[in-house]
């Protein structure tokens, strides 16, 4: 499958509208996340790797905000056949981009994708890992510890939950300088200054980051026992946190 290229944000807007993951977006999201997101290939082969490595049988493999199903994709190479994917997205059109790459790949082992919006309590249940790609900076702040605190309910003892995020800078004077540096790595990826600068506005609303220390202190007000971060590039880090084993 030949990813488009993003031209979402190429002509100029009079005003940019909320970031929408539509059928727009969704046509050119591979192109979209691997020139927006640095070492986002590395990324997922890191997830794919940690995913394998605590996935058990008999349990699921949850992709919350599964998108066009990279991340599911990455892992079924590593992962045991015998577990099944459970790919969660709001978006119609993410979902149906998602099928597609599936088949095209050559799934053979059970999955379901589920079209539900992720900050009205979704099922989660009898997963041993949870992966949150890219997708805790859209959920509105006030139903981030609800999602987590259904996550961690819904792993089985010693299950995990791989985090990636864009963050804030723990220090305020830093965060300039790294956006600058993140949009440096943009026009390095070939994108405008009107792109760079109209994406950013429609994100404005949308997308929220916390820190890393706030996202970890989160994690652990919900009941993960530990957490350690495996990839961190000035704005963009990873973490993968454990639910306490049974005593």
């Amino acid at each position: 499958m030949v990813n488009a290229k993003d031209e979402v944000f190429r002509e100029g807007i009079e005003k940019a509208s909320d970031f929408k993951f539509g059928t727009a977006v969704a046509k050119v999201f591979d192109d979209m996340v691997s020139r927006s997101v640095p070492f986002y290939g590395e990324i997922q082969r890191m997830v794919a790797e940690l995913a394998a490595a605590h996935a058990l049988k008999d349990t699921d493999v949850y992709d919350l905000g599964c998108s066009t199903g990279t991340t599911m994709i990455g892992m079924n190479t590593l992962v045991d056949n015998n577990i099944r994917f459970v790919g969660i997205d709001d978006s119609p059109e993410m979902l149906a981009k998602c099928r597609d790459k599936l088949v095209e790949a050559g799934f053979t082992r059970p999955f379901d994708l589920r079209c539900l919006d992720l900050g009205k309590d979704p099922e989660v249940t009898n997963s041993s890992v949870v992966v949150l790609c890219l997708t805790l900076q859209f959920i509105r702040p006030i139903n981030r510890e609800k999602l987590l605190k259904k996550i961690v309910e819904g792993l089985v003892p010693g299950g995990v939950l791989i985090l990636v995020e864009k963050i804030l800078t723990e220090e305020s004077c830093f965060n300039r300088d790294f956006i600058e540096y993140y949009y440096n790595y943009k026009r390095r990826n070939n994108y405008s200054e009107l792109e760079i600068s109209q994406k950013r506005e429609a994100l404005e609303n949308v997308l929220i980051p916390y820190k890393l220390s706030e996202n970890i202190s989160l994690l652990r007000d919900v009941g993960f026992a530990h957490c350690e971060v495996f990839f961190k590039w000035y704005n963009f880090s990873a973490l993968i946190a454990t639910k306490p084993p049974t005593t």
